[in-house]
């Protein structure tokens, strides 16, 4: 196994944890008043889903939800990232709220205070209400109301409960994957409707932090982008200028309305605006202030002009998903993130992972790779920190394998093994190694900073 003394040293503040998200690890789909949500729908069309599969069972987390905890503890982490299903505590996503379902997160949180795990909920992690997306989901101006009514509910309930708050997690992957190609919920393919979509994304996104703050939530709250740095395969004119366009559209899209008010002129001018509105009081509605800002972080976009495009080197190699391994884009991304915006909040890299095609042998699965990426990712983010970016927290995705969305059960994120028959939990070679990471950074802190005679 990888020594993790090698690693750099971290601030006894960093905060070390782990994410999942709702509908990819509770199951239960239809237990104890739960209502569809899109995703329920989405995997039960035929041809939808890579391996035909559901999230109807995923990891039983809604029954094993106290082994997970526990394992979580295990690990010596002291943070949890997950997400609520909206159908779960709201069945239609509007009118009566179901209580049994804020008893389970309600349980969930107990086992997380008996821990002394910190929670880090996020309200949308892409599994709307199917009640909600009847009357025009994300392209119903009214479905942001919808949701910051939400956000106030769960504020109101379990904020004083809660380290931290994202209203949205990915909204680039709800507005371009959801409506733009078809690959996600609800499964529409209209460029146009996907701006559309991602305009709404962020104007819910504001209402939620207003009503929130209204109601005096003490939890620090802040939204959750996957981003990357756009690199040009080569110096050449064309590449370069698309290689800008590409981080307009997807970074700076979401990044300047939040940050400056406004959409990039870049991307506007080159993206289908015909069925794009925007009301007068939009912009200062979305423009609302930070306590942190989530950057989920997997790869660098490499742009090139040519037919067929280039394709990177990939020197680190490529993830199960088809992903370069390229670390040091974490690092280009967060210097050039701070170098942008001026009054960019504390930052907490609340996903970063490696999906590996992992084989289980004689109760243990072997994934030096995992380990590897660990480490070049954690030395990458040092760097940033070094350099004067203020990142405060990161989060491993996945904590179990799950049901990884379009792709079903075929890959594997988790530092914890799924047998997906038997639910059988089995800690991976990377889990063990992390362990031993974040407890080889308490040790040092302590040896630092002796206790007072």
């Amino acid at each position: 196994m990888t020594n993790s003394s090698t690693m750099p040293e971290f601030s006894p503040a960093f905060t070390w944890g782990v994410a999942t998200s709702a509908y990819q690890i509770e199951g239960a789909a239809a237990t104890d008043g739960r209502g569809p949500s899109i995703w329920d729908t989405f995997t039960h069309t035929p041809g939808t889903i890579i391996d035909g599969s559901t999230g109807d069972v995923a990891c039983d987390h809604y029954h094993r939800y106290a082994e997970d905890v526990g394992i979580i503890a295990g690990l010596g982490l002291k943070a949890y990232r997950f997400s609520v299903s909206w159908s779960r505590v709201q069945p239609l996503g509007y009118g009566d709220w179901n209580e049994k379902g804020f008893e389970f997160y309600s349980r969930l949180l107990d086992k997380l205070e008996e821990r002394g795990i910190a929670a880090h909920l996020t309200l949308y992690h892409w599994d709307l209400p199917q009640g909600l997306q009847d009357l025009g989901g994300w392209l119903n101006r009214d479905t942001c109301v919808r949701f910051a009514e939400y956000a106030a509910e769960i504020a109101r309930r379990f904020g004083h409960r809660l380290a931290s708050i994202a209203t949205h997690n990915e909204p680039w992957c709800t507005a371009n994957l959801g409506y733009g190609n078809a690959q996600f919920a609800p499964g529409v393919a209209d460029t146009a409707l996907s701006i559309q979509v991602s305009h709404h994304l962020l104007l819910s996104h504001g209402l939620a932090l207003q009503a929130m703050r209204a109601i005096n939530c003490p939890a620090k709250l802040g939204i959750v982008l996957n981003q990357w740095p756009a690199m040009p395969a080569t110096d050449s004119a064309a590449d370069i200028a698309q290689a800008e366009w590409e981080y307009a559209r997807s970074v700076q899209w979401f990044m300047d309305p939040i940050f400056k008010g406004s959409y990039p002129q870049k991307a506007l001018d080159r993206m289908d605006m015909s069925k794009f509105h925007v009301h007068a009081e939009d912009m200062d509605n979305i423009r609302q202030p930070l306590d942190f800002l989530g950057v989920n972080y997997y790869f660098r976009a490499f742009v090139s002009t040519d037919n067929p495009p280039k394709q990177p080197e990939g020197k680190l190699g490529f993830s199960d998903m088809g992903w370069e391994v390229y670390p040091s884009g974490m690092t280009d991304l967060l210097l050039k993130l701070r170098a942008e915006y001026p009054t960019l909040p504390p930052i907490y890299i609340t996903e970063n992972g490696m999906a590996v095609a992992d084989k289980l042998e004689d109760g243990k699965v072997h994934d030096e790779q995992r380990i590897k990426y660990l480490q070049l990712h954690f030395q990458a983010m040092h760097d940033a920190i070094a350099a004067g970016v203020d990142v405060q927290a990161y989060f491993y995705w996945s904590l179990l394998d799950n049901f990884e969305w379009n792709s079903g059960y075929a890959k594997r994120f988790g530092l914890v093994y799924l047998d997906y028959a038997t639910q059988q939990r089995t800690l991976k070679d990377s889990a063990y190694w992390y362990r031993d990471f974040v407890r080889a950074q308490l040790q040092e802190q302590l040896v630092q900073t002796p206790a007072a005679a």
